[in-house]
């Protein structure tokens, strides 16, 4: 489920910054292209972001009193 809704979120703020950044560069808005980069931007980062953490997170060591 967490899978579709950061796809459907993605491609909502992926959406809203192309055509922001489209008509500040005065270019052509491709609302495909966009949704398709924007989905595959944050399903990457889904994945990633928490195996990089998870990577990066001290080792807990049990200590014996």
């Amino acid at each position: 489920m967490k899978y579709i809704m950061v796809a459907i979120w993605s491609a909502i703020f992926g959406e809203i910054l192309g055509y922001i950044v489209s008509q500040l560069n005065s270019g052509t808005y491709n609302f495909i292209a966009v949704a398709v980069i924007a989905v595959v931007v944050g399903e990457v980062a889904l994945i990633a972001i928490p195996a990089i953490s998870g990577s990066a997170a001290p080792k807990e060591v049990a200590t014996e009193e």
